[in-house]
């Protein structure tokens, strides 16, 4: 029976040793990687953790033996742990997806749960941007950064505008003063966004078709449509137009520019008021 004991004793002991040995391994490892102090922190606490547990449960055994229902206790710790983790589960599986052919990378310009910015970090378990928007306009950032875990990538969706083929439909308008004659105006402007937009609406179409399998698809069209209706105070003109993401608000700017130099050239003393739709559309 001492004996027994003894070898118990010398088995917790050296199941300590090995347990303190890891751990001060996984300090120096840790200070060798370049990684953020906050992430090593992080990351050392986890790992240390789990390290305990284990050897923990090690000792356990030593001391009080196997259970006699080993298999069901382990089945019951697995489910419960599995719900109590499942977040991380998916946030794992998750990064995985991300890393894959559709998935992101460092310095995209993404839009996660309707939260646009540039991907600064991608861990296995997070990802995190730095938002570009405001109150008006998304394209001004922010400067704030922004959290997900990578569990939007199995559970929701997500929008990457770094790569070929982000196409958007964006809307120009102007509210015209009632006196004004709107269908000289609306001639050029739409002459203008034509000239503005003829080579992206072309690429667009060329890769709609390439990637569509049915024939309704095939027939789609990315020319510039215009719409006019008459308004309170007026008429209001609307141009819809297909650009790239990340030219979106460098085109939306020189078209402004142009439709103001043709107002102002029409008539320089009418009142003309601009709004603008909120918002992009993905293509």
């Amino acid at each position: 029976m001492i004996h027994r004991g003894l070898s118990g004793i010398a088995v917790v002991v050296v199941i300590l040793l090995i347990g303190i040995f890891f751990d001060s391994w996984l300090k120096r490892l840790l200070n060798k990687v370049r990684l953020d102090p906050r992430q090593a922190d992080t990351l050392h606490a986890v790992i240390s953790t789990g390290l305990q547990i284990i050897f923990l449960g090690l000792v356990l055994l030593v001391i009080f033996g196997p259970p006699s229902q080993l298999g069901t206790i382990l089945g019951l710790a697995g489910a419960g742990l599995t719900v109590a983790l499942k977040d991380f589960i998916v946030s794992f599986f998750g990064w995985f997806v991300l890393m894959g052919r559709n998935g992101i990378r460092l310095g995209d310009w993404v839009e996660i749960n309707g939260v646009t910015g540039e991907v600064i970090e991608l861990g296995m378990f997070h990802t995190v941007l730095l938002e570009t928007g405001n109150w008006t306009d998304s394209g001004h950032p922010t400067g704030r950064r922004v959290t997900f875990t990578n569990s939007f990538a199995i559970e929701g969706h997500y929008f990457n505008f770094s790569t070929s083929g982000q196409w958007l439909w964006d809307e120009l308008r102007l509210v015209l003063a009632s006196s004004q004659n709107p269908y000289p105006i609306v001639e050029a402007i739409q002459k203008t966004v034509l000239e503005a937009t003829t080579e992206s609406a072309g690429q667009a179409e060329k890769e709609w078709q390439h990637a569509a399998h049915s024939r309704s698809m095939r027939a789609l069209s990315a020319a510039p449509a215009i719409n006019v209706k008459p308004v309170s105070g007026g008429v209001e003109i609307a141009v819809r137009y297909i650009t790239r993401a990340n030219e979106r608000y460098q085109l939306r700017s020189k078209l402004y520019q142009a439709a103001m130099n043709l107002i102002s050239k029409k008539d320089s003393l009418e009142p003309v008021s601009i709004s603008e739709k909120e918002g992009p559309n993905l293509a």
